[in-house]
């Protein structure tokens, strides 16, 4: 079946983690699949740290196993690894992933005026909670500049209009091109094309400002407000054609009451969004999550 594995040059590498490799499988559920691939790992010299595994749907549904091993002389025998791993994927119908975690993701992150997603990734990445490069912040206004550049991260500044958007886009697309594995959309207010989105298939985060598929669309607080709901949240996904629509990561939410304007909503939920949004990147920098349809299995 398909094999994805990420190999481009330019990673800053975590030396402690030199050894250890991260594999991600789905396919068809049958028995014997933990069986077969821990023993081919086992064959090949790899010790296994971690495993976890999920069965969806038991009686003809997918599996999907997350495995976390080491392996002595990783960057020679890896390559044999996954050729020789081609035999077992093709026995069981798998569609799996190789990610060396010695490899720290290198991150884009879109924003627009609104700095608190912003600020929680760039305080946790540079606590060390986020392991990942931050290659550059690209916005449509400048108001974060001043922000940005003290972290010693490139700032650019693409102006987005109706009538520019196409220009803006491949702009940004230069930008990011060969520089960055995974594009975090941290209260980006524009919609991102198709054409934009076909280049990074499941590695652009979204935060959605509403409990999704609640309030889908703009304003999602105001329209909370007029809703009278009880409880308010918000959604990290991947990025999809379809607004709003990709595979949920993940969510949290918050009770509030008839006593809250929108204001105080807006308030409320900015904290749920910074750590909704955090979390969501961390997993995925991690490899803990696996797309299937438009589902997300995550093994956090």
């Amino acid at each position: 079946m398909s094999a994805n594995t990420y190999q481009t040059p330019n990673y800053k590498e975590d030396p402690a983690k030199r050894n250890r490799a991260r594999m991600l499988i789905s396919c068809p559920d049958r028995p014997g699949i933990v069986a077969a691939v821990s023993h081919f790992l086992h064959e090949q010299g790899a010790n296994i740290v971690q495993s976890d595994q999920y069965t969806m749907n038991p009686e003809g549904g997918m599996f999907f196993i997350r495995f976390e091993f080491d392996l002595a002389d990783l960057d020679k025998q890896l390559p044999v690894l996954q050729e020789d791993f081609g035999r077992i994927a093709d026995r069981f119908q798998m569609k799996w992933s190789t990610f060396r975690a010695s490899r720290k993701k290198r991150l884009a992150i879109f924003v627009s005026k609104e700095d608190h997603c912003l600020l929680e990734l760039l305080w946790q990445w540079q606590a060390g909670d986020l392991d990942a490069e931050i290659s550059m912040v690209i916005s449509n206004h400048p108001d974060m500049k001043g922000i940005v550049e003290p972290f010693g991260i490139p700032f650019y500044h693409v102006p987005v209009t109706a009538n520019t958007k196409e220009e803006a886009e491949k702009k940004q697309l230069e930008l990011v091109a060969d520089k960055v594995d995974v594009i975090v959309l941290a209260r980006y207010m524009q919609i991102i094309t198709p054409k934009f989105i076909e280049h990074y298939p499941n590695r652009i985060i979204n935060i959605h400002h509403s409990f999704l598929p609640a309030f889908v669309g703009g304003k999602p607080y105001a329209q909370a407000y007029t809703r009278g709901v009880k409880i308010i949240g918000a959604t990290a996904h991947f990025v999809t054609e379809e607004l709003d629509g990709g595979p949920i990561i993940e969510q949290d939410i918050q009770r509030v009451s008839h006593r809250d304007n929108v204001d105080d909503l807006k308030r409320i939920g900015r904290t749920i969004e910074r750590t909704v949004l955090a979390r969501a990147v961390k997993w995925h920098i991690e490899d803990r999550i696996l797309v299937h349809g438009n589902k997300t299995v995550v093994f956090n």
